[in-house]
Protein backbone atom coordinates (compact mmCIF):
# COMPACT_ATOMS: atom_id res chain seq x y z
CA UNK A 1 0.00 0.00 0.00
CA UNK A 2 1.22 3.63 -0.89
CA UNK A 3 0.68 4.26 2.72
CA UNK A 4 3.40 1.69 4.24
CA UNK A 5 6.41 2.50 5.40
CA UNK A 6 5.63 6.46 6.44
CA UNK A 7 4.61 6.81 10.52
CA UNK A 8 3.15 10.07 9.60
CA UNK A 9 1.08 11.87 7.56
CA UNK A 10 1.18 15.78 7.47
CA UNK A 11 -2.13 16.92 5.93
CA UNK A 12 -2.93 19.88 4.84
CA UNK A 13 -6.54 20.97 5.43
CA UNK A 14 -8.21 22.88 2.68
CA UNK A 15 -8.70 20.87 -0.56
CA UNK A 16 -7.12 17.64 0.99
CA UNK A 17 -9.40 16.53 3.88
CA UNK A 18 -12.24 19.10 3.57
CA UNK A 19 -13.61 21.71 0.27
CA UNK A 20 -14.85 24.90 2.46
CA UNK A 21 -17.52 23.44 4.63
CA UNK A 22 -17.78 19.81 3.15
CA UNK A 23 -15.59 17.14 3.64
CA UNK A 24 -13.42 15.52 0.88
CA UNK A 25 -15.47 12.37 -0.30
CA UNK A 26 -13.69 9.49 1.09
CA UNK A 27 -11.17 11.51 3.35
CA UNK A 28 -12.44 11.07 6.74
CA UNK A 29 -13.10 7.16 6.17
CA UNK A 30 -9.66 7.19 4.77
CA UNK A 31 -8.07 9.02 7.87
CA UNK A 32 -10.00 6.44 10.70
CA UNK A 33 -8.29 3.76 8.69
CA UNK A 34 -4.47 5.27 8.79
CA UNK A 35 -5.21 6.11 12.14
CA UNK A 36 -6.30 2.01 12.64
CA UNK A 37 -3.03 1.30 11.01
CA UNK A 38 -0.93 3.21 13.90
CA UNK A 39 -0.54 6.19 11.34
CA UNK A 40 0.16 9.19 13.67
CA UNK A 41 -2.07 12.08 12.12
CA UNK A 42 -0.85 15.68 11.86
CA UNK A 43 -2.97 18.45 10.19
CA UNK A 44 -0.71 21.41 9.10
CA UNK A 45 -2.07 24.70 7.92
CA UNK A 46 -0.89 27.84 7.03
CA UNK A 47 -4.39 29.25 8.35
CA UNK A 48 -3.03 31.24 11.87
CA UNK A 49 -6.57 32.98 12.13
CA UNK A 50 -7.71 29.95 14.20
CA UNK A 51 -7.16 27.67 17.33
CA UNK A 52 -5.95 24.27 16.82
CA UNK A 53 -8.99 23.11 19.50
CA UNK A 54 -11.12 25.05 16.80
CA UNK A 55 -9.71 23.50 14.12
CA UNK A 56 -9.73 20.13 15.17
CA UNK A 57 -13.67 20.21 16.59
CA UNK A 58 -14.03 21.69 12.68
CA UNK A 59 -12.31 18.33 11.38
CA UNK A 60 -14.50 16.03 13.84
CA UNK A 61 -17.87 17.49 12.75
CA UNK A 62 -16.96 16.23 9.13
CA UNK A 63 -16.17 12.42 10.60
CA UNK A 64 -12.28 13.09 10.40
CA UNK A 65 -10.35 12.37 13.69
CA UNK A 66 -9.09 14.83 15.55
CA UNK A 67 -7.61 16.47 18.80
CA UNK A 68 -5.95 20.06 19.53
CA UNK A 69 -2.96 18.48 19.58
CA UNK A 70 -3.13 16.28 16.11
CA UNK A 71 -2.76 20.23 14.87
CA UNK A 72 -0.19 21.83 13.86
CA UNK A 73 -0.25 25.99 12.59
CA UNK A 74 1.81 28.59 11.04
CA UNK A 75 0.90 30.65 13.98
CA UNK A 76 2.62 27.72 16.12
CA UNK A 77 5.89 28.08 14.19
CA UNK A 78 5.87 31.81 13.72
CA UNK A 79 5.76 31.84 17.41
CA UNK A 80 8.09 29.30 18.74
CA UNK A 81 10.62 31.41 15.88
CA UNK A 82 10.08 34.45 18.03
CA UNK A 83 10.10 32.79 21.14
CA UNK A 84 13.96 31.94 20.01
CA UNK A 85 14.77 34.78 19.60
CA UNK A 86 13.57 37.40 22.32
CA UNK A 87 13.24 37.40 26.19
CA UNK A 88 10.74 35.52 27.84
CA UNK A 89 8.02 36.80 28.83
CA UNK A 90 8.57 39.67 26.22
CA UNK A 91 5.55 41.90 24.51
CA UNK A 92 4.78 40.88 20.78
CA UNK A 93 2.34 42.91 18.62
CA UNK A 94 0.10 40.62 17.29
CA UNK A 95 -1.24 41.69 13.79
CA UNK A 96 -4.02 38.86 13.49
CA UNK A 97 -6.97 36.57 14.61
CA UNK A 98 -6.92 34.52 17.89
CA UNK A 99 -4.96 31.71 16.65
CA UNK A 100 -1.87 33.76 16.33
CA UNK A 101 -2.36 35.13 20.31
CA UNK A 102 -2.61 31.76 21.62
CA UNK A 103 0.27 30.75 20.18
CA UNK A 104 1.98 33.32 21.44
CA UNK A 105 0.82 33.32 24.43
CA UNK A 106 1.55 29.41 24.67
CA UNK A 107 5.58 30.01 23.83
CA UNK A 108 5.43 32.31 27.43
CA UNK A 109 5.47 35.87 25.83
CA UNK A 110 2.72 38.31 25.80
CA UNK A 111 0.30 39.83 22.95
CA UNK A 112 0.16 43.40 22.54
CA UNK A 113 -2.19 45.12 20.01
CA UNK A 114 -0.06 48.93 20.22
CA UNK A 115 3.22 49.89 19.03
CA UNK A 116 3.17 52.29 22.31
CA UNK A 117 3.88 49.04 24.33
CA UNK A 118 8.08 48.51 22.92
CA UNK A 119 7.11 45.14 21.33
CA UNK A 120 10.39 43.20 20.28
CA UNK A 121 8.34 41.38 17.67
CA UNK A 122 5.78 41.91 15.23
CA UNK A 123 3.63 38.66 14.05
CA UNK A 124 1.45 38.83 10.89
CA UNK A 125 -1.38 36.72 10.43
CA UNK A 126 -4.76 36.55 8.14
CA UNK A 127 -7.56 37.13 10.46
CA UNK A 128 -11.46 37.69 9.53
CA UNK A 129 -11.59 41.78 10.26
CA UNK A 130 -8.30 42.70 10.24
CA UNK A 131 -8.36 46.49 11.10
CA UNK A 132 -6.23 49.47 9.18
CA UNK A 133 -5.69 50.76 12.67
CA UNK A 134 -3.51 47.09 13.43
CA UNK A 135 -1.73 47.30 10.53
CA UNK A 136 -0.49 50.76 11.08
CA UNK A 137 0.42 49.71 14.99
CA UNK A 138 2.44 46.94 13.32
CA UNK A 139 4.32 48.88 10.75
CA UNK A 140 4.95 51.69 13.62
CA UNK A 141 6.38 48.82 16.05
CA UNK A 142 8.34 47.62 12.74
CA UNK A 143 9.73 51.28 12.10
CA UNK A 144 10.41 51.12 15.81
CA UNK A 145 12.77 48.33 14.92
CA UNK A 146 10.89 45.18 16.04
CA UNK A 147 11.46 42.07 14.27
CA UNK A 148 8.87 41.58 11.57
CA UNK A 149 7.40 38.21 11.31
CA UNK A 150 4.59 36.25 9.08
CA UNK A 151 3.02 33.51 9.40
CA UNK A 152 2.22 32.49 5.72
CA UNK A 153 2.95 34.19 2.52
CA UNK A 154 -0.17 32.48 0.55
CA UNK A 155 -1.25 35.71 -1.61
CA UNK A 156 -4.81 34.28 -1.63
CA UNK A 157 -7.20 32.16 0.26
CA UNK A 158 -9.85 29.78 -1.10
CA UNK A 159 -13.17 30.19 0.28
CA UNK A 160 -16.70 29.48 -0.99
CA UNK A 161 -16.67 32.98 -2.91
CA UNK A 162 -13.93 32.19 -4.57
CA UNK A 163 -10.28 32.99 -4.26
CA UNK A 164 -9.86 36.21 -1.37
CA UNK A 165 -6.75 37.98 -0.14
CA UNK A 166 -4.49 36.01 1.91
CA UNK A 167 -1.94 36.53 4.61
CA UNK A 168 0.62 37.28 1.49
CA UNK A 169 -1.81 40.27 0.02
CA UNK A 170 -2.04 41.99 3.66
CA UNK A 171 1.49 41.28 4.70
CA UNK A 172 2.41 43.94 1.41
CA UNK A 173 0.57 46.34 3.74
CA UNK A 174 3.54 46.71 6.35
CA UNK A 175 6.50 45.64 4.00
CA UNK A 176 5.66 48.66 1.89
CA UNK A 177 5.22 51.14 4.66
CA UNK A 178 8.37 49.88 6.20
CA UNK A 179 10.57 48.58 3.69
CA UNK A 180 11.08 45.40 5.46
CA UNK A 181 10.18 41.92 4.47
CA UNK A 182 9.35 39.69 6.91
CA UNK A 183 10.59 36.33 8.07
CA UNK A 184 8.03 33.63 6.91
CA UNK A 185 7.13 30.70 8.94
CA UNK A 186 4.56 28.69 6.95
CA UNK A 187 4.81 26.26 3.89
CA UNK A 188 7.04 26.37 1.60
CA UNK A 189 9.32 27.66 4.58
CA UNK A 190 11.04 25.55 6.79
CA UNK A 191 9.44 26.82 10.23
CA UNK A 192 6.39 24.80 9.71
CA UNK A 193 7.64 21.74 8.54
CA UNK A 194 10.31 22.14 11.70
CA UNK A 195 7.27 22.53 14.17
CA UNK A 196 5.28 19.49 12.43
CA UNK A 197 8.23 17.28 13.59
CA UNK A 198 9.15 18.49 16.90
CA UNK A 199 5.15 18.31 17.76
CA UNK A 200 4.99 14.77 16.23
CA UNK A 201 8.08 13.10 16.23
CA UNK A 202 8.10 12.07 12.73
CA UNK A 203 11.02 9.85 11.51
CA UNK A 204 8.85 8.71 7.76
CA UNK A 205 6.45 11.50 7.07
CA UNK A 206 4.70 11.92 3.85
CA UNK A 207 3.19 15.21 3.71
CA UNK A 208 -0.10 15.23 1.74
CA UNK A 209 -1.25 18.57 0.31
CA UNK A 210 -2.92 19.89 -2.75
CA UNK A 211 -0.62 22.92 -3.44
CA UNK A 212 2.73 22.50 -5.77
CA UNK A 213 3.70 25.90 -4.45
CA UNK A 214 3.51 25.39 -0.70
CA UNK A 215 2.31 21.86 0.17
CA UNK A 216 4.64 20.29 -2.13
CA UNK A 217 7.72 22.85 -2.46
CA UNK A 218 7.73 22.81 1.36
CA UNK A 219 8.08 18.41 1.53
CA UNK A 220 10.67 19.20 -1.37
CA UNK A 221 12.19 22.06 0.77
CA UNK A 222 12.65 19.39 3.86
CA UNK A 223 13.74 17.00 1.87
CA UNK A 224 10.40 14.02 2.53
CA UNK A 225 8.12 12.48 0.18
CA UNK A 226 5.04 14.23 -0.75
CA UNK A 227 1.55 13.10 -2.31
CA UNK A 228 -0.68 15.41 -4.25
CA UNK A 229 -3.80 14.73 -4.44
CA UNK A 230 -6.57 16.06 -7.13
CA UNK A 231 -9.72 17.47 -4.91
CA UNK A 232 -8.10 20.64 -4.35
CA UNK A 233 -5.97 23.82 -6.17
CA UNK A 234 -3.74 21.83 -8.83
CA UNK A 235 -4.50 19.26 -11.66
CA UNK A 236 -2.42 16.61 -13.53
CA UNK A 237 -2.34 18.97 -15.88
CA UNK A 238 -0.19 21.22 -13.93
CA UNK A 239 2.09 18.40 -12.25
CA UNK A 240 3.49 17.40 -16.05
CA UNK A 241 4.43 21.17 -16.28
CA UNK A 242 5.90 21.39 -12.38
CA UNK A 243 8.91 22.87 -11.89
CA UNK A 244 11.86 20.36 -10.17
CA UNK A 245 11.04 21.38 -7.14
CA UNK A 246 7.22 21.28 -7.20
CA UNK A 247 7.36 17.80 -8.38
CA UNK A 248 5.78 14.91 -5.89
CA UNK A 249 6.83 11.91 -5.03
CA UNK A 250 3.00 10.82 -5.87
CA UNK A 251 -0.23 11.79 -7.66
CA UNK A 252 -3.49 10.33 -6.77
CA UNK A 253 -7.16 11.34 -7.12
CA UNK A 254 -7.80 11.81 -3.25
CA UNK A 255 -6.89 10.26 0.43
CA UNK A 256 -8.62 7.04 -0.87
CA UNK A 257 -5.02 5.71 -2.96
CA UNK A 258 -2.86 5.77 0.62
CA UNK A 259 -4.57 2.66 1.09
CA UNK A 260 -4.22 1.34 -2.47
CA UNK A 261 -0.83 -0.50 -4.51
CA UNK A 262 0.55 2.85 -6.02
CA UNK A 263 1.34 1.64 -9.63
CA UNK A 264 4.80 1.12 -10.53
CA UNK A 265 6.34 3.55 -12.33
CA UNK A 266 8.79 3.77 -15.43
CA UNK A 267 10.56 6.59 -17.11
CA UNK A 268 7.71 7.76 -19.65
CA UNK A 269 5.54 4.88 -19.32
CA UNK A 270 2.79 4.34 -16.87
CA UNK A 271 0.12 1.68 -17.15
CA UNK A 272 -1.16 1.69 -21.07
CA UNK A 273 -0.02 5.62 -20.75
CA UNK A 274 3.19 7.10 -22.59
CA UNK A 275 5.10 10.95 -22.62
CA UNK A 276 7.71 12.47 -24.04
CA UNK A 277 9.28 15.64 -24.36
CA UNK A 278 9.99 16.75 -27.87
CA UNK A 279 10.76 20.51 -29.18
CA UNK A 280 8.74 21.93 -26.22
CA UNK A 281 5.66 19.50 -26.98
CA UNK A 282 4.56 16.92 -24.39
CA UNK A 283 2.94 14.13 -26.73
CA UNK A 284 0.66 11.94 -23.93
CA UNK A 285 -0.29 8.34 -25.70
CA UNK A 286 -2.91 5.31 -24.33
CA UNK A 287 -3.17 2.43 -26.95
CA UNK A 288 -4.77 4.35 -30.21
CA UNK A 289 -5.49 7.80 -28.53
CA UNK A 290 -3.33 10.82 -28.84
CA UNK A 291 -3.62 14.00 -27.27
CA UNK A 292 -1.43 17.33 -27.46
Amino acid sequence: MLIDGYDTLLLDLDGVVYLGSHAVPGAPQALEEARGRGVRLAYVTNNASRTPAAIAAHLRELGAPATAEDVVTSAQAAARLIAERVPPGANVLVVGGSGLRMAVRDQGLRPVSTATESPVAVVQGIAPGLSYGLLAEGALAVRQGAWFVASNRDSTMPTGRGELPGNGAMVRVIAAATGVEPVYAGKPDPPLHRESMIRTGARRPLVVGDRLDTDIEGAANAGVDSLLVLTGVATAADVLTAAPRHRPAYVAADLRALHLPYPEVRDGVCGGWRARWHDGVLPVSYKHLRTH
